[in-house]
């Protein structure tokens, strides 16, 4: 049983953040309060649909909350009369679920605990308890009633929550692939589950890729690189989507399907044969920066049983129309490198993906919710490139659920990214509160944000 900690955390700030993507090698390695990166340029923002218009507000702190990165002015773009302010700090803050009484669960895989904020007055900082300890890299979050499901990155554990307190632990899911396999040999860059529970109680949990195009992922068992259903009231897992490289936005829409946020793979080759860089010859099968920069474009998909999102061996293709990248109802091309002769899968049979980002947004928390006055849709915690020139920069994204499927994304918080690359905070989940507002886990500043229409 994992030991349950009822004391409260020492009051006032966290400090010390942790930063990175999960695509990253070093996901959960510690950062400085900003880094130096290439020069950015508008280049970087081509994948936004600016339907939302944005303006910049004055990031404000609550009491105890203004260490670093918070001890000078910081700026972000948020919709016209919204505030954004530093509700409390937890360091190494990932995933989130509000719980049945209204207190906000924050995963710290690197600290192996999950954080409770009970909100307290408009003018304090929520408190701050650890709800459970002595995990292993739990990441994930979901509840079903008074049941809190926790994905840690082996198991999925199930809780009774009541009255701000676990009990009766029991294994969902066990055995799950993480560094410890012995198959793996310690290597795993995507150990970190996410869940969610459908509408039927059947739970869902993404099991990442071990690298960036590791083919063995899809013969393991279980196998890797694919999100998994357990099914109501338990049993062993089965795949219900593959070839889903990291799909670490998880989320359960409106009409009870499940969709998936993906990172997808680095340095892909250019798959066509023709002149990409203007020099007259063809650059098919080569890896240039320029291509890889926007290629292959980050997947919003909604599964269905038995559904391939083909990785390694397909790459969802972004849309060049009127000089900007197009991300809705995107075909899949070859991966040169992987498939070249398209034995190993057909990517013209595979299914358009739904929705999209921009390639190396790395996209992590995903959840359903109300937006202000732009109704229904998912956001997304958009973390930002770690190795794409310049910089995609991080953001909260929108998509509008409109007639059953969501709209394209759309910027709702940005300006963690300064001119020249240096980022002071990257996002990571953004979900409603019950007081209606957003509230958005940032790993790299060590801060819980509260976005909320004025």
């Amino acid at each position: 049983m994992k030991r349950i900690v009822a004391a409260a955390l020492a009051g006032g700030v966290v400090l010390g953040v942790t930063g990175c993507s999960s695509d990253e090698p070093d996901a959960l390695a510690a950062a400085p309060a900003a880094t130096s990166a290439p020069s950015a340029s508008a280049a970087t923002e081509e994948a936004t649909a600016a339907a939302l218009k944005l303006s910049s507000t004055t990031v404000r702190t609550m009491p105890g909350t203004a260490a670093a990165p918070f001890d000078t002015k910081r700026e972000l773009d948020a919709p016209p009369g919204w505030t954004v302010t530093v509700w409390a700090r937890v360091e190494g803050a990932r995933l989130l679920a509000w719980t049945p009484d209204d207190r906000l669960l924050v995963s710290r895989p690197k600290s192996g605990d999950v954080v409770m904020l009970t909100p307290g007055t408009s003018t304090a900082a929520p408190a701050q308890k650890t709800l459970v300890s002595g995990l292993t890299q739990p990441h994930g979050l979901a509840f079903a009633g008074d049941t809190l499901y926790l994905a840690e990155s082996d198991q999925v554990d199930g809780f009774t929550y009541a009255n701000g307190a676990l009990s009766g632990e029991r294994v969902v899911a066990d055995g799950l692939p993480d560094e410890k396999s012995p198959e793996l040999g310690g290597a795993y860059a995507h150990a970190l589950k996410s869940v969610a529970v459908g509408k039927d109680g059947a739970v869902y949990v993404s099991i990442g890729s071990t690298g960036n195009v590791s083919e063995e992922d899809r013969d393991g068992t279980p196998e890797r690189a694919s999100i998994l259903r357990v099914p109501p009231g338990g049993g062993a897992p089965e795949t219900y989507a593959r070839g889903v490289r990291n799909g670490t936005g998880l989320a359960i829409d409106p009409d009870g399907a499940v969709w998936t946020a993906v990172n997808h793979r680095d340095n892909v080759a250019y798959p066509h044969d023709d002149d990409y860089d203007g020099d007259g010859t063809s650059d098919q099968g080569k890896v240039m920066q320029e291509y890889v920069n926007d290629h292959p474009m980050e997947q919003l998909a909604k599964l269905t049983p038995g559904r391939e999102l083909g990785w390694p061996y397909c790459n969802p293709d972004p849309d060049l129309k009127a000089g900007k990248l197009a991300y809705s109802n995107r075909p899949f091309v070859r991966d040169l490198q992987m498939n070249a002769d398209g034995s190993q899968l057909d990517c013209a049979k595979l299914a358009p993906t739904e929705q999209g980002f921009g390639a190396h947004s790395a996209p992590l928390g995903l959840s359903f919710g109300e937006a202000g006055g732009y109704g229904p849709g998912a956001f997304a915690g958009v973390h930002g490139s770690w190795n794409r020139e310049p910089p995609r920069p991080p953001e909260v994204s929108f998509f509008a659920w409109r007639d059953g499927t969501l709209g394209e994304q759309q910027t709702l918080l940005t300006g963690f990214q300064g001119a020249d690359g240096s980022r002071w905070g990257r996002p990571v989940m953004a979900v409603q509160g019950p007081d209606g507002a957003l509230y958005v886990s940032d790993d790299y500043a060590g801060a819980i944000y509260r976005v909320a229409k004025a």
